[in-house]
């Protein structure tokens, strides 16, 4: 067997009969050649194909099947593992998957053998900018067991789903006990070579801390002297995300050798253990920050006096926490990078997207604000719009873009460092 396969290969024969996998999974011209190798009887069709995956890596990209130069038919191998055989895997894709989780049916991201091989497939039409994380889940039980998509259920399959081995890319760390994540990334997707570890740049200083009974990461820049300020600071929500799963240290430090950041002090707050008490527009938290862990910023690595060179983040209940921030306490925070913002805040009796009446009806603050938002978030694209056009209607500053991906740190990762850069590195 040759690969790539050739230009136009020929369809299963017909007297073969449609099975399910012909007519469901293969999609794909590579995945349909080894089909008709195996059924011509061609010795080690499969073991060719997989050292051909092996050398070039996972998932398969591959021309769109409608001809259209934006697209690309991406298609999710797993090879199955003779030690734990699988009655069903399912292909977790970030957000892809997500959105028919919560419409309750997980069938159309079954993945199907290739008949005759140990070999699982699934295939997406995906525009040539996507950028996802994603994992697989085998399980050896029922259909409908598979197939369970409530929350306990979902949960399950979350702290169980596996990276793709044969992904060639760095993987995308998790937390609490959790399996990494693959990552798919085609061509035209925003790069994100600022988030790479890089050998060549001086490396800032990671401290680990409390501030008020409360776990803090500070990251400063290279050289860093209290005395040597003032400095500019970044504010980080999710700090136990950021700091020790994703070192966004990294990020910080590439920055700064590259000229993008003026030397910025990073004062990352953990916040994951309790999103629903600080993360919902609570003003307790907010005056916290501003009155209490800005002063200590500034009292230990002088940083923070300067509102207009102080930027709050935060993604999702944090990117809707880092806006409500600027609103709430412009005099400290000049600056707001919310990523994925949960502007459709709060469901419960109060009126919907709540933050976004605030800002229509209220005076206008001295702050600038970077949104992004992926085109893939169904529950959230339509909110960031609204609260884009609310903010540019009352004249405010503010700079808007929409990645095509979902909810997700991999995407999160290098739209943080372009936005840190849109808003802490302008002249």
């Amino acid at each position: 067997m040759t690969y790539p396969p050739r230009r136009n290969p020929p369809a299963p024969p017909v007297s073969a009969g449609p099975t399910r996998s012909e007519v469901s999974t293969v999609r794909s011209p590579m995945l349909r050649t080894l089909l008709e190798d195996v059924r011509e009887g061609k010795p080690d069709a499969e073991e060719a194909f997989w050292s051909y995956v092996s050398e070039t890596g996972a998932p398969l990209v591959e021309p769109d099947p409608e001809g259209k130069a934006d697209h690309r038919l991406v298609t999710f191998v797993r090879r199955e593992d003779p030690a734990r055989p699988a009655t069903h895997v399912l292909a977790l894709v970030h957000t892809v998957t997500d959105k028919d989780r919560h419409a309750g049916d997980l069938a159309p991201h079954l993945m199907e053998r290739v008949e005759g091989t140990g070999v699982w497939a699934i295939s997406h039409r995906l525009r040539t900018d996507h950028r996802a994380s994603y994992q697989f889940h085998a399980t050896c039980g029922t259909r409908e067991d598979a197939l369970r998509a409530d929350r306990p259920s979902w949960r399950r399959v979350l702290d169980h789903a596996e990276p793709d081995p044969l992904n060639t890319g760095a993987p995308l760390p998790s937390r609490d006990g959790r399996n990494p994540a693959s990552v798919l990334e085609l061509p035209e997707a925003p790069d994100q070579s600022r988030t790479r570890r890089r050998e060549d740049v001086d490396r800032g200083e990671s401290l680990h801390t409390e501030v008020d009974g409360r776990r803090i990461t500070v990251h400063l820049p290279p050289g860093h002297r209290p005395d040597a300020g003032p400095y500019a600071l970044a504010v980080l929500l999710d700090g136990e995300m950021w700091g020790p799963v994703l070192g966004v240290g990294d990020i910080f430090d590439n920055l700064h050798a590259d000229g993008e950041l003026p030397p910025t002090v990073a004062v990352l707050v953990d916040t994951m253990g309790r999103r629903m008490e600080d993360l919902a527009c609570s003003a307790p938290f907010v005056d916290w920050l501003a009155d209490t862990l800005l002063p200590w910023a500034e009292q230990e690595y002088g940083a923070g006096a300067d509102a207009a060179r102080t930027v709050v983040a935060g993604q999702s209940a944090g990117g809707l926490t880092a806006a409500f921030a600027a609103f709430q306490r412009p005099d400290r925070f000049g600056l707001a990078l919310s990523q994925s913002g949960s502007f459709w805040w709060p469901d419960d009796d109060r009126e919907g997207e709540w933050l976004t009446g605030q800002y229509a009806w209220a005076e206008r603050r001295p702050i600038t604000l970077h949104l992004e938002v992926g085109r893939q978030e169904w529950m959230l694209l339509e909110e960031n719009r609204r609260f884009r056009n609310i903010l540019r209607a009352r004249g405010y500053d503010v700079r808007y873009r929409e990645f095509n991906g979902g909810h997700d740190y991999a995407c999160w990762r290098g739209g943080l460092a372009d936005g840190l850069a849109a808003l802490l590195g302008r002249p």
